[in-house]
């Protein structure tokens, strides 16, 4: 049995992925994200200090805002980023025995995969979504596609999702999109943070206007 990707990640429908040089960037840029709707963040463990990355967000940002944990590779990797306070955990590959792991846990998991049979694996080990990657090597109809044989199956695109496309994702029935460079940019090397919220801005209202229509609101 999967644990339900949370309420928060459901709303707000983007996962901000945080990969750094300097971890030091990250707070000040997923403040400004979370102000701007942005309420889900990813930090990724090929950023130098990640774990303790993680943990400081996760004290600091609150109770509206999640820190998951990227790049997770390995039971220990999982245990670690889980001790400092990650509420989620992605990983770039699908491992059914890390899947069944997290669970275990009680945490949710997203795994990476790309054709049929590595993401219907994932979704079948007890994922609670399955992480499309790279996203830019298929685009969105691939996921109208799947949900022919496979409807129930939540489908996060990642890598290649940009501020134009983001919203088309959501048409095709993705619960969310995960963005790192097109939202990011600079903003994780010391760039303008006043150009992040405006590229956050139109990155949220796209998704909004896309769920609405969904919806049918």
């Amino acid at each position: 049995m999967s644990i339900p990707l949370s309420p928060i990640l459901l709303e707000s429908r983007v996962i901000a992925v945080l990969r750094a040089a300097d971890a030091s960037y990250l707070r000040p840029a997923a403040e400004a994200l979370a102000e701007e709707g942005v309420r889900s963040f990813e930090v990724t463990l090929t950023t130098a200090g990640g774990v303790d990355a993680i943990a400081e967000l996760a004290t600091s940002l609150g109770p509206d805002v999640e820190v998951g944990a990227g790049t997770v590779l390995t039971l220990e990797d999982l245990d670690a980023v889980l001790a400092a306070g990650a509420r989620y955990v992605v990983t770039p590959h699908t491992d059914p025995e890390l899947i069944r792991a997290a669970v275990e846990r009680g945490v949710p998991i997203v795994p990476g995969g790309l054709t049929p049979t590595e993401l219907r694996t994932g979704w079948a080990a007890g994922a609670s979504a399955v992480k499309l990657f790279p996203a830019s090597a298929v685009g969105p109809r691939y996921v109208k596609d799947l949900h022919g044989p496979f409807p129930a199956m939540p489908v996060i695109p990642s890598g290649g999702v940009d501020r134009a496309s983001a919203g088309e994702w959501i048409r095709v029935g993705c619960p969310a999109v995960s963005l790192g460079g097109p939202l990011l940019g600079d903003a994780l090397s010391g760039g303008a943070l006043g150009a992040l919220r405006v590229r956050a801005r139109e990155v949220v209202r796209s998704v909004r206007e896309a769920a609405a229509e969904v919806s049918g609101g």
